[in-house]
């Protein structure tokens, strides 16, 4: 008696609309990729924007997914690798290239620790996620431990934003860049709370207000670009400062 074939198994079917968020990770990682060859050329304003809208589609893609039910494990790591090259290897060589040339050594092993400070932000922020959805610890919702990648890559970049809010460019130190890009990424690995706009709740009657204040910030990074980033990353880092002030005043309280 012959012995019955192995039935194929059933090809699964996606719907062409479920590809969008990868399709959106892989542009992420074109733009961080494209904002390197511009900083190699010295066109150093158009790798920060580039690096900006490698955030706002790392931003975009997560939604996405959630909103057409897609999220899958390679959805996840193609997210995790693209942060990675965007806001850990990218800024740092824009930097490098920027500021670091006359510093080669030692900007160099800044860069590095740079990125390897992303990475390691990164495998945490990973593990974490993946032990909360096992229920072995709650995950990053309200607030971040430690600097988020994108924001990371925002503030290491600060040097950039004050030396071209200065007409003919500021000259900044090449051993204060690298100091920066280390203490940068000492924040991503730190065990600091930092902020999360996941869970931020505001009542209706203030959301036009919301609004109208997003509206002023996109309209002031069109006309004052760095002068606004370098107000942001100096908000941010102060509201980073603010979390740490209050929770060391609850430890004392505890």
């Amino acid at each position: 008696m012959e012995a019955p074939h192995n039935q194929p198994a059933p090809r699964k079917k996606l719907h062409i609309l479920q590809l969008v968020p990868n399709l959106v990770s892989i542009l992420g990682l074109c733009s961080g990729l494209t904002a390197i060859r511009f900083a190699v050329e010295g066109r150093f304003a158009t790798a920060i924007a580039l690096i900006g809208l490698a955030a706002a589609l790392d931003a975009l893609d997560g939604r996405l997914a959630r909103m057409l039910k897609s999220e899958s494990a390679i959805g996840a790591e193609l997210d995790s690798l693209g942060d990675f090259v965007n806001f850990g290897v990218t800024p740092a060589l824009v930097l490098y290239f920027w500021g670091l040339d006359g510093e080669a050594s030692l900007g160099w092993i800044a860069a590095l620790i740079y990125a390897v400070c992303c990475m390691l932000r990164l495998a945490r922020f990973n593990v974490g996620n993946k032990a909360a959805v096992q229920g072995q610890e709650a995950a990053e919702r309200t607030t971040f431990i430690g600097v988020p990648s994108p924001a990371g890559a925002m503030l290491v970049l600060a040097p950039m934003y004050l030396s071209f809010t200065f007409y003919g460019g500021l000259h900044i130190p090449g051993v204060a860049i690298a100091i920066w890009m280390v203490a940068m990424g000492a924040l991503m690995i730190s065990r600091i709370r930092t902020p999360s706009l996941k869970r931020v709740t505001v009542y209706a009657e203030y959301a036009k207000y919301i609004l109208v204040g997003g509206a002023a910030v996109v309209a002031a990074l069109l006309t004052y670009p760095w002068v606004t980033l370098l107000g942001l990353a100096v908000a941010y880092l102060v509201a980073i400062g603010f979390l740490w002030q209050r929770e060391r005043a609850q430890r004392k309280a505890g």
